[in-house]
């Protein structure tokens, strides 16, 4: 039994390399086909190239997937093979998904983009707020619900800024926050804190009262609404 598998295992990876070694790429496909494509609304996939082997870098790895044909591979991360196709219409390029149980359909799954795109995700790591919520407003315009929205998540990235004394990019932020989620009082309250610790008593009070007045159960900002306008009497 353990003479079958070990056979079964070096078949393989002979299959593999032959299958890597056998597939040649031309420069202008080359060209065509290298750059970034849309894995998801806010995740990228780039093809790259060097000499004749094809690289894949996926979520902060670098990875040679297997060519099994110039113009398809298998990732094993993904446990898909993929394609790279041209819609006859748009003329657009993207990564097909092949089916197991149609391998000769074709779908068009991942768009390529520019170069030079960036996710909202990126933007925000970059610290182009303004960036990056025009890239999340997208993303609610087609899902309200989606993960890449979260309202908690940036806070917690706001509430790490104000914990390290970065209150400039806490309220950036923070203020990106509430106008991905104008409705949620939470987002004001949290932008009014961060406008409190930084020393700008003007906008924590403005933004206390939205909160405020999006959930009269808050303590804290009606303490803080109080406490400023008896100061302005």
């Amino acid at each position: 039994m353990k003479t079958k598998y070990l056979t079964l295992i070096l078949s393989l990876l002979i299959l593999i390399i032959s299958c890597s070694s056998s597939v040649n790429y031309s420069e202008k496909f080359k060209t065509e086909t290298s750059g970034k494509y849309l894995f998801n609304a806010d995740d990228v996939i780039t093809i790259s190239y060097d000499d004749n082997s094809l690289y894949m870098h996926w979520r902060g790895i670098k990875s040679k997937p297997v060519a099994t044909d110039t113009n398809e591979f298998f990732v094993s991360d993904l446990y898909q093979k993929l394609r790279f196709v041209q819609h006859p219409k748009t003329r657009e390029r993207y990564l097909s998904v092949i089916s197991e149980s149609n391998p000769d359909s074709i779908s068009y799954d991942y768009i390529k983009v520019n170069d030079t795109y960036k996710t909202p995700s990126e933007h925000l790591e970059e610290k182009n707020f303004d960036k990056a919520l025009e890239g999340l407003l997208a993303i609610k315009e087609k899902d309200s619900m989606s993960e890449f929205i979260n309202q908690y998540k940036f806070n917690r990235i706001g509430y790490r800024y104000i914990r390290d004394n970065n209150f400039e990019d806490a309220i950036g932020v923070l203020e990106m926050n509430t106008k991905l989620h104008p409705s949620s009082p939470n987002t004001y309250d949290s932008l009014g804190q961060a406008y409190l610790v930084s020393g700008d008593s003007l906008n924590a009070y403005h933004n206390y009262k939205k909160a405020y007045n999006l959930n009269k159960g808050n303590r804290r900002a009606q303490k803080y609404i109080d406490a400023y306008e008896s100061k302005m009497d």
